[in-house]
């Protein structure tokens, strides 16, 4: 079994994702890029004592950038997972 912190690196707060976590009891997480669907189901349950129903993962490719020099470079790719919970099931963030 992995340990929760190597799988689980943040909570994702953002307007799209307070909204879903109130109307659809689904919560988003970014996760590490080896994480797996089973692998991020444990964590959460884990961590959070949880029933987990369906997880969705999605890879971010990272944006184009430029440095203060005109250098051109990219953000760092990212992998998030979206996570329904049982009906009545909650995560409090306190």
């Amino acid at each position: 079994m992995v340990s929760p912190d190597k799988v689980l690196k943040a909570f994702r707060l953002t307007e799209k994702s307070n909204k879903a976590s109130s109307e659809l009891n689904q919560y988003t997480f970014e996760v590490f890029p080896s994480a797996t669907r089973q692998t991020i189901r444990a964590a959460v349950e884990q961590t959070f004592k949880v029933t987990v129903t369906r997880v969705n993962v999605m890879n971010v490719k990272g944006k184009p950038t430029k440095s203060r020099k005109g250098v051109p470079g990219f953000k760092s790719d990212r992998k998030k997972a979206v996570v329904t919970l049982k009906e009545g099931d909650k995560i409090e963030l306190v």
